[in-house]
């Protein structure tokens, strides 16, 4: 049987507009949160129609559950219908609790088992999954998305790093999946405890990346590729709050596929106006989700935070139809330097530029906007001084590459901490 991902746009939206139909009424009989939003307008019939509905947002999201513990008014079905409870990592502010019944988990490892298996795991790999098991979404959920491949799959977690190594080199673990820093993390080890040890001698063949933005560098990519042989793809992106994992790049094409169309309505907009933009070729705008199956806490016209740019929306030469696209980076972390818009991911894609810096960066903010220069701190590869011309050259490759001026500070290696989870790079200190 045709999987959905693979349905044209004739096919696959009457399967969305019943899936809808079903959702919408759910949603209206049980969902408090909702209700009160909608402020008695009813949902529209026609998935085309619901920019007629308010938008709704990660902080409306806190609040509901800081009023109504532990899972807010959106939670629409009864407690004991709740199978597991994930939390998000409050990177960008206060964790959220997440409920899932038996249906939502089941339905979170089948459509992250897709996006996993277009990247390129099959039965035939051994995996070793390093993301942190201790509640959030990514540890046990991406797990279960792994298995969902066939792959014998290691759930190792983070810390540890010695027994990681000497456990993928004794099981002949082949890929890996983590964050797209935590290969550096792994690096530093094999420097300081394995003399002698090449990263490339653990033998690790496909790495399966997730967590942060970074990947569409094709330095990165070209990095990780001379320093371990392995192949990295961009398996795993996902909203916590809406479904872990629901786009990866198939095995021809590092863009991502939205292979959620069954699960998950997509929409773009302005994030600024909230205004409805086209899935087009080039436009970018902030991603918005909603639930066509979710049973405990249902979304409608949910913010995402992210920034993303179309860049396919046609068939794929892996035979997958529909939305394909790159993350640009989050609203939240995005920094305005008289009047232009800096994302993390292009500050990377301008520092990896440089051998002589580690590509491991921070955004240091002391201040509230406006700013007239990005405040930038850069760590050297290798010990030793920096080269007197170094943060002026970075710092003309960043006004040539993306029209701002910046204020670079050059640090001694291993100057910044290596995290084993999600890295901040955008570090505000003003209150």
């Amino acid at each position: 049987m045709q999987r959905p991902e693979y349905f044209d746009a004739e096919r696959l939206r009457p399967h969305q507009q019943q899936l809808w139909q079903r959702q919408r009424r759910y949603v209206l009989e049980n969902s408090g949160f909702y209700r009160d939003l909608w402020n008695g307008v009813e949902p529209p019939q026609k998935l085309d129609e619901l920019a007629r509905l308010p938008l709704s947002s990660k902080q409306e999201l806190r609040e509901s559950q800081a009023e109504s513990p532990p899972f807010g008014t959106y939670l629409a079905s009864s407690l004991a219908a709740v199978n597991r409870l994930h939390r998000t990592s409050g990177t960008t502010g206060q964790a959220m609790n997440l409920a899932l019944s038996r249906r939502d988990c089941e339905l979170t490892a089948s459509v992250g088992g897709r996006a996993q298996a277009l990247a390129g795991l099959t039965a035939e790999h051994k995996v070793v999954h390093c993301l942190n098991y201790q509640m959030w979404m990514g540890g046990l959920s991406d797990h279960l998305t792994l298995e969902q491949t066939g792959a014998m799959v290691v759930p190792f977690g983070v810390g540890s790093t010695e027994l990681l190594i000497d456990t993928i080199r004794q099981i002949g673990i082949d890929a890996i999946s983590c964050t797209p820093s935590y290969p550096a993390v792994l690096e530093k080890v094999i420097i300081e405890r394995f003399p002698g040890l090449d990263p490339r001698d653990l033998g690790l063949r496909l790495g399966l990346f997730g967590g942060e933005p970074g990947l569409d560098d094709p330095a990165l990519r070209q990095r990780l590729r001379d320093t371990w042989g392995m192949e990295p793809r961009n398996a795993n992106y996902g909203v916590s709050d809406v479904l872990s994992n629901f786009a990866a790049q198939c095995t021809l094409d590092t863009r991502l596929h939205f292979v959620a169309a069954d699960v998950l309505y997509p929409e773009l907009i302005d994030p600024h106006s909230g205004a409805a933009l086209a899935f087009e070729e080039g436009v970018e705008g902030e991603l918005v989700l909603t639930h066509l199956q979710r049973d405990c806490q249902p979304l409608v016209r949910f913010r995402s935070g992210d920034i993303v740019a179309v860049d396919g929306t046609g068939r794929c030469e892996c035979g997958f139809e529909g939305l394909r696209f790159r993350v640009v980076g989050r609203s939240d972390d995005m920094v305005v330097v008289r009047g232009v818009n800096i994302f993390p991911s292009m500050v990377a894609s301008v520092i990896n530029g440089f051998e002589a810096l580690s590509g491991n960066y921070r955004i240091l903010l002391d201040t509230p906007p406006p700013y007239d220069v990005l405040p930038l701190a850069v760590e050297l590869a290798a010990e030793g001084d920096a080269d007197s011309g170094l943060a002026q050259a970075l710092e003309a490759a960043i006004r040539k590459s993306l029209g701002a001026s910046a204020r670079v500070s050059v640090q001694p290696a291993h100057s910044f901490e290596l995290s084993e989870g999600k890295t901040r790079r955008v570090l505000r200190s003003y209150q």
